[in-house]
């Protein structure tokens, strides 16, 4: 008897928020179940959205709206949200996303992280002394480095100039000069949500896994692997720490972000520790006949630290059966099911272009949902 039904999706980029999701699969699910008890999780994993859905799932929370420097330089409408009197959340997608880079403009070693820096400063003139960073979605792969600069670090080459945006630019870099930083960061708790499995060096860099998603050229990512090598250098002369800047879990997040605030003292955390613990979730999907999870696409890397993999993980401690909606199946999606998840299905009808795909995201979801839905309780009859 299919009466509860969790409902636990990501956000779909470019196309549709956490929110929108779960609201467009509860839709498919009552068209099958009118009665069923659908509950409504919209999840988080630092990327695009996770500012507004902890603001709106946090009592008191708001969006404080602001401009800040965007990817490609120019200033753009943006927000932090704060949860309280002493907590604030950058998101960084918010500033520096891939979304706010124009395809003409792909191009990560010239985009900077330049307004995460503005937003933290803009967090820290509220007052707050605990600031977490959602990582995912981002349209740079400068290091951090742009947030640093904005923090008050100089990055300069040898003869003692300062360093432009961007990634490729660190291949000059000489020196960083801290004597500027920001002394409120002393004092305040910076947690940091990311993959873990991301890191910044190595033959798993972050220049080389993400980079040609950016729009870099074979050429240019070997360029800017090479550049982060040397950012990478600096880090660990002018801001000493404990942590392994290189090749350490998440240091490689949202284009070496990670890495950059972690030498500044930041803590970096599986970012499903930090986003999802508040949300009781853990007992939201024992409670389930059967959890529904989604994202926008289904491949290889989604058991490494995306949304379903997390929600199928945290399901099997209870039993529950687990299906997953993607807007798109691509190579090694099967790898999935080792997370625990039972099946998985497209949302796609037929071949659509990705405009219409983005467009119509919602309706796609829905029918995909009835769909889906349909079979289960198909083969729940049949078993019986």
């Amino acid at each position: 008897m299919l009466t509860r039904v969790a409902v636990a999706p990501s956000g779909f980029k470019e196309s549709l928020s956490a929110e929108a999701a779960a609201q467009a699969i509860a839709e498919g699910v009552r068209r099958v179940v009118p009665d069923a008890e659908v509950d409504l999780i919209p999840l988080v994993d630092g990327g695009e959205g996770t500012a507004a859905t902890l603001a709106a799932g946090t009592p008191g929370g708001q969006l404080v709206p602001t401009t800040a420097t965007g990817p490609v330089g120019r200033p753009v409408r943006t927000h932090f949200a704060l949860l309280g009197p002493t907590t604030a959340v950058v998101e960084m997608a918010a500033v520096a996303g891939l979304s706010l880079v124009p395809r003409a403009l792909r191009d990560p070693g010239a985009t900077t992280t330049y307004g995460v820096g503005e937003l933290i400063s803009a967090a820290l003139d509220t007052g707050v002394r605990r600031i977490l960073i959602g990582c995912g979605d981002s349209g740079t792969s400068d290091g951090g480095a742009g947030a640093l600069q904005a923090l008050g670090a100089r990055l300069l080459d040898t003869d003692g100039r300062e360093l432009p945006y961007g990634g490729s630019a660190l291949a000059a870099l000489d020196r960083i000069d801290t004597t500027g930083l920001d002394p409120r960061l002393k004092d305040t708790e910076l947690l940091v949500a990311c993959n873990p499995f991301n890191v910044l060096c190595g033959e798993r860099g972050v220049a080389r896994v993400f980079g040609p998603q950016k729009g870099a050229t074979p050429q240019q990512v070997e360029g800017l692997s090479a550049s982060l090598d040397r950012w990478a250098s600096a880090l660990e002369r002018d801001l000493p720490s404990d942590l392994d800047l290189r090749e350490g879990p998440g240091t490689g997040a949202s284009g070496g972000l990670g890495a950059g605030l972690a030498a500044l003292g930041a803590r970096l955390l599986p970012r499903f520790d930090v986003l999802l613990d508040h949300l009781d979730l853990d007992a939201r999907l024992a409670r389930a006949d059967l959890v529904v999870t989604a994202e926008g696409a289904l491949d290889f890397q989604s058991p490494r630290g995306k949304v379903p993999a997390e929600v199928a993980r945290r399901a099997k401690l209870s039993g529950r059966p687990v299906l997953v909606l993607a807007g798109t199946i691509g190579e090694g999606a099967h790898r999935i099911r080792a997370s625990g998840v039972d099946a998985y299905s497209g949302i796609l009808p037929a071949p659509v272009t990705l405009t219409e795909a983005l467009g119509r995201g919602a309706e796609f979801l829905t029918d995909a949902t009835e769909r889906a839905l349909r079979m289960v309780l198909l083969g729940a009859r049949l078993a019986a």
